[in-house]
């Protein structure tokens, strides 16, 4: 059997649209010791395409992040196949907010040395030692609480287009940076202090909060699953919404909307707008924010140069990046 997806984007959304199917997006991750990476990724890959996966997938000997698709039929299936993994028996999946049948094309499992990359040298560290997980209602209420630390674990760019009231928001592009954020920001605090951590489904805070607790912080809390699972207990209880504006996800549809305030501006104009794309000039591929308006008259790209590429032909296109490696690029906050 094949091992890894060799159709293009093209062909696999013309298979998507045929078929017909409403899909569900999820996401879940666990940190536990794999022995064999080669033979874990290759049972993952052989039992989740039988039954329609599609997603980004990210394998270590420290654990598994799984961001992907599947036929809402066949939920029961996916999760009966987590079942014969001991350690993903059981395993709480976060639903997305709203599905969509394209977000993820292909389905990519790759073996990684850290499912985060967090830069942490010292072999002491234990990634299992985390901090307390919070539902909705107590976090809020630590929130709230005088003299708590509130920490956005996630990129400049997540945060920029929502966040939680009166949390700080580091300019970082990576974790590995939010990591060296906590350290600086924490050296000489005392370690009694309320430090309140959150990210997009729970995974980056697991080890943050683990980091916290092993630098000697005694009260490190985390918000359990995440923004998304916070938006779900939102709408099934009645509490204080106190996150706004979109939550950025890392699949084709890039965020969904949480409340109606926009609290971003475009990258080129300064109007607001928190709508994030990537330049159309596959060559640059940069992720920014761009209002409707820059949209129409740029076609999508993030400059000048980008749409004068861009209006070449493919072949004229293909010449310019011969030769050129491309990587993914983001907007960099000043």
């Amino acid at each position: 059997m094949n091992l890894y997806n060799r159709l293009s984007n093209a062909e696999s959304i013309e298979i998507l649209e045929k078929s017909g199917e409403e899909r569900l997006i999820l996401s879940f991750y666990k940190y536990f010791k794999i022995k064999n990476l080669s033979i874990f990724r290759n049972y993952l890959f052989s039992s989740w395409s039988k039954i329609g996966v599609l997603g980004r997938i990210y394998v270590a000997d420290e654990g598994i992040n799984a961001q992907l698709s599947l036929p809402k039929k066949k939920l029961s299936s996916f999760t009966s196949e987590l079942d014969q993994v001991d350690p993903l028996k059981g395993i709480r999946l976060n639903f997305a907010i709203k599905n969509s049948t394209k977000s993820f094309l292909k389905l990519k499992i790759k073996v990684r040395k850290q499912i985060v990359v967090d830069g942490i040298q010292d072999k002491n560290f234990d990634p299992t030692n985390v901090g307390k997980h919070l539902n909705a209602i107590e976090f809020n209420k630590i929130l709230s609480e005088k003299g708590t630390s509130c920490i956005d674990m996630r990129n400049h760019y997540e945060s920029e287009i929502g966040h939680f009231i009166g949390a700080t928001t580091p300019n970082v592009d990576s974790f590995k940076e939010s990591i060296n954020f906590i350290d600086k920001k924490f050296k000489n605090e005392n370690r009694n202090k309320k430090i309140l951590l959150y990210c997009t489904g729970g995974i980056r805070c697991e080890k943050a909060s683990a980091y916290l607790k092993f630098k000697g912080f005694k009260n490190v809390f985390q918000l359990d699953g995440g923004i998304i699972n916070y938006v779900h207990q939102l709408k099934n209880n009645n509490f204080k919404n106190k996150f706004i504006g979109k939550n950025f996800v890392f699949d084709n549809r890039l965020s969904e909307k949480i409340t109606n305030d926009v609290i971003s501006n475009c990258h080129q104009c300064g109007s607001k707008s928190d709508n994030h794309v990537n330049c159309s000039n596959v060559a640059c591929n940069l992720l920014f924010i761009q209002c409707d308006r820059c949209n129409e008259s740029l076609n999508g790209c993030c400059s000048i140069d980008c749409l004068n590429i861009n209006n070449l032909s493919l072949e004229e296109q293909k010449n310019l990046r011969k030769g050129e490696k491309t990587s993914k690029r983001i907007y960099k906050k000043t």
